[in-house]
């Protein structure tokens, strides 16, 4: 909405000539104004009758100003206080669009039975090399953690890094895993199994998505390959992310859910 005053804006409207000058002739004159009166000829005012005529004269005068003050107020056009001024966004409905998205992309999901037969994690070639000596778990821990430093093997030898399934801060690699979101069971029985050595390789070293994270080693183990219905980060703050994120990696796969897994989803980000 265009909030732009006309040029009059702001400007006295009791006296158009002279902003700020009353139109009162007691309240121009100063306080101590003589007020003329005109009586009839050859007949005064008592002082209780002159006394009452000056404190109405008076009380007119400041009437018509405060009316005038008003004119002048009104008279500018101005948008209403909350459109001229809206609320700061704090990001605090962020949790409630993510998980609205979340949600339409879990709607497009092939709800489907799953089938471990014939899964083994060595069919998903991981921690791959990334260049410059590294690794795929080398490079989630550089990417992940803060004055990160490392030796000519690009090993981790110093840094700090914040879990974000837990909260704890860490600062040896050592006690980091590399999760994968959605583990590389879960994605065999999902569709992977139909999936090229390739295309699972590349699926167990995706830097780009939200598939890989550094997070508390015990946390990573307790997890396992269990899906959210079975298993949910210890912070519960981060769950409506973690769900978020887990449907992301599906969608962008094409992977199934089943019926379990979907329910839980649906049920996390309904309270987002």
């Amino acid at each position: 909405m265009d909030t732009t005053a006309p040029a009059y804006a702001g400007r006295d409207q009791r006296d158009p000539g002279h902003a700020g000058v009353s139109s009162c002739p007691a309240r121009s004159a100063g306080h101590n104004a003589e007020v003329t009166i005109n009586t009839i000829p050859g007949r005064t005012l008592s002082a209780s009758v002159l006394a009452t005529v000056l404190t109405l004269t008076a009380v007119a005068c400041t009437e018509a100003d405060d009316a005038a003050a008003d004119t002048s107020t009104s008279g500018s056009p101005s948008a209403p206080a909350d459109d001229a001024n809206p609320p700061a966004d704090d990001g605090s409905d962020a949790g409630g669009t993510e998980a609205g998205d979340a949600l339409a992309l879990l709607a497009e999901l092939e709800v489907a039975a799953e089938d471990r037969t014939g899964y083994d994690r060595d069919l998903f070639d991981h921690w791959s090399s990334q260049g410059n000596n590294c690794n795929t778990r080398e490079a989630v821990l550089a990417r992940d953690g803060q004055d990160v430093e490392t030796d000519d093997q690009c090993r981790a030898t110093a840094g700090t890094w914040e879990s974000v399934y837990d909260g704890e801060t860490w600062t040896d690699a050592a006690d980091l895993d590399i999760d994968h979101v959605v583990p590389l069971a879960e994605a065999w029985d999902s569709g992977a199994d139909t999936w090229t050595d390739e295309e699972r390789e590349a699926f167990a070293n995706d830097l780009d998505g939200p598939q890989l994270l550094a997070v508390t080693s015990s946390v990573n183990r307790a997890k396992g390959d269990k899906d959210p219905a079975e298993w949910m980060p210890p912070l519960e703050s981060y769950h409506c992310t973690y769900a978020a994120d887990w449907i992301q990696v599906k969608h962008d796969y094409g992977l199934a859910v089943d019926q379990d897994e979907h329910d839980a989803l649906t049920g996390i980000l309904e309270s987002c």
